[in-house]
């Protein structure tokens, strides 16, 4: 692959430092391109915005889908990643426009490249509902976000990985010291590697990090621009489809890797009846989904443009059930959020608790 095509790596490559102003003008490209996935192959309907917002006043407005409406009509936006199977099924399947039907409810969906960047929009009032994994709630409430939990999936330790070349002489964890490891800041990924580290006997400091989204980080990972890339499903079944790249380390034994999702206050407080229908399609299409593993890939990758070989894979380490949150959720989720905060990652500490629906 010619390095010049793609001017992430290139910036990632002349870069003295990672994570520089060189990878933000590449992460920016990024915004104005659109999503790049496996093979070159670009995301259906994605436009990809990474970590400087989505539609808000840092620029990336991303695409949407929207329902005819009235003026009269209550809005629902919701926020989803090629990752969230439940929304996407959800959304393609168009279970929530039919259930509102003459209800006086506009559905739109605003698709994001990751959490940290579909949090900052639901920061700022450009969703109402977002679906992430256990970090990017952590950096956002710690940046003043504010969020409230209100249900959660067990997506699965497996369905995160730091993975390495197929030819890479990296074996181990500890063997990433003084290295370069790619991973979007703040996502799900993030509290792995810090976990993964920790249990290889390293310190967060013992590796250079470069903080990328997906679509730059994969070329990136293919140039061999970055040693070992820390990515979760579906984009990480790609890689290990297409590029032959190793698990060196999965999220089992080390982190639950939960998927939750997110609301605001003044969303409830104007909505209560909006939330409580969400809720209940999303039980019901998670419970379909889960007795249907071979039906949701195939759907799914008409829907997505992702090659059905890779979807099968990742669904097959992930689990199912919508849930609400336990106090032993609520703990974990304080650990992370402790976790981050002892390494400075954070600007303060929170109080998972204060930010968890009680309805």
């Amino acid at each position: 692959m010619n390095v010049e095509r793609f001017p992430s790596v290139r910036a990632y490559l002349n870069s003295a430092r990672v994570g520089g102003n060189a990878l933000a003008g590449s992460r920016r490209r990024f915004l104005r391109q659109g999503g790049f996935f496996v093979g070159g192959m670009a995301l259906t309907g994605v436009v990809g915005a990474c970590s400087s917002g989505t539609s808000t006043p840092s620029g990336a407005t991303p695409k949407s889908e929207t329902t005819p409406t009235a003026s009269s009509r209550k809005a629902l936006r919701i926020g989803y990643q090629k990752s969230s199977t439940i929304l996407n099924l959800l959304k393609n399947r168009r279970q929530l426009e039919q259930r509102f039907g003459d209800n006086a409810v506009a559905v739109t969906w605003n698709e994001f490249v990751a959490g940290p960047q579909m949090l900052e929009a639901l920061n700022v009032g450009s969703i109402d509902i977002a679906y992430t994994g256990e970090t990017p709630p952590v950096f956002a409430q710690a940046a003043g976000a504010p969020l409230l939990y209100f249900a959660f999936e067990p997506n699965g330790p497996k369905a995160e990985a730091i993975l390495v070349q197929k030819d890479s002489p990296i074996r181990t964890v500890a063997d990433l010291k003084g290295k370069k490891v790619a991973l979007n800041k703040g996502s799900n990924v993030h509290y792995l590697l810090v976990k993964a580290l920790e249990d290889a006997g390293l310190k967060y400091t013992d590796i250079q990090t470069a903080f990328l989204p997906p679509g730059d980080a994969r070329p990136a990972f293919e140039q061999k621009a970055v040693d070992a890339w820390v990515i979760w499903d579906p984009f990480q079944a790609a890689a290990e489809k297409q590029l032959g790249a190793r698990t060196l380390r999965d999220g089992q034994g080390l982190v639950a890797n939960r998927g939750f999702f997110l609301t605001t206050q003044s969303f409830v407080d104007s909505q209560p009846d909006t939330l409580k229908v969400v809720l209940e399609e999303l039980e019901s299409v998670s419970n379909w989904a889960k007795d249907n593993a071979p039906s949701v890939a195939k759907f799914l990758s008409l829907a997505l443009g992702i090659p059905e070989e890779v979807l099968v894979l990742s669904e097959s380490r992930r689990g199912y059930g919508i849930q609400t949150l336990t106090e032993e959720v609520v703990t974990y989720q304080q650990q992370v959020a402790d976790v981050f905060y002892d390494l400075k990652l954070i600007p303060k500490q929170i109080s998972v608790s204060t930010a968890i629906w009680k309805g």
